[in-house]
């Protein structure tokens, strides 16, 4: 049982995983940070993109 208890205080496996999903939360929390600070931009960049594609078209 001691041998038991001493291979489950040491085992490291999980905390990779723990770590993964710690950056994942941190990346997901900086997207949803810039989304509304980069809307205007990138719309603006989308409506000079159809801009320039209904010139061409006509």
């Amino acid at each position: 049982m001691v041998a038991f208890i001493d291979r489950f205080l040491n085992d490291e496996r999980g905390a990779t995983a723990i770590e993964y999903g710690l950056i994942a939360a941190l990346m997901s929390l900086i997207v949803v940070a810039a989304v509304p600070v980069l809307r205007e931009p990138i719309l603006g960049a989308f409506d000079r993109v159809r801009g320039h594609l209904d010139a061409a078209g006509n």
